[in-house]
């Protein structure tokens, strides 16, 4: 029997950022694990911590400019592929409900809250996402990525409106409330 790899994304709906997927096999049990959104930020830390000491994992990022340029359908194709290319195993679960056109590979709704493997897999792809997401607010703090982590927030438009957009926005993402100020 081959061990379950997990797989899970976080990123696909913000604006800004990349686009970061998890693939993860437990070696041993880590207590707590549950869907990455249903779990404090400071659990996710500690339980991220606890997964890439207790697993096999590979994680795989998609700028801004490489979701503008191919597509998000084509990022996550591309991201499912490498991960079940990189990691020792022929069972593979992916979190939702479509496997953007990769063969064989099961998928399964709210698997991150349901299957251990998921959820681990969804805590390593959000704590990367969030972690990458502060260090861009570091670089671009007229934004504010601190508070909105790249979504389409009121405030996070407001800042776009003022600034204009910044190298980790994703231009193809079109939203009502910018098309009549930046379009």
């Amino acid at each position: 029997m081959h061990k379950l790899c997990g797989i899970d994304e976080a990123g696909r709906g913000p604006i800004a950022g990349d686009l970061v997927m998890a693939g993860c096999i437990l070696n041993a049990d880590v207590e707590g694990l549950n869907d990455s959104k249903k779990l404090t930020a400071k659990k996710r830390e500690a339980l991220y911590e606890l997964i890439i000491q207790n697993a096999e994992y590979h994680v795989v990022k998609f700028s801004a400019k490489a979701i503008d340029e191919n597509g998000i359908s084509h990022c996550l194709k591309s991201g499912l592929l490498e991960i079940m290319k990189n990691m020792q195993t022929e069972n593979f679960l992916f979190d939702g409900n479509t496997s953007f056109g990769v063969q064989n590979l099961p998928t399964m709704i709210k698997a991150d809250g349901k299957v251990a493997e998921v959820s681990a897999a969804s805590i390593l792809a959000k704590v990367t996402h969030d972690r990458d997401i502060l260090l861009e607010a570091k670089k671009y703090p007229e934004y504010q990525f601190e508070k909105h982590k790249g979504y389409g927030t009121k405030l996070h438009i407001e800042m776009i409106k003022k600034y204009g957009y910044s190298p980790i926005h994703r231009r193809t993402y079109k939203l009502k409330a910018l098309e009549k100020t930046l379009f």
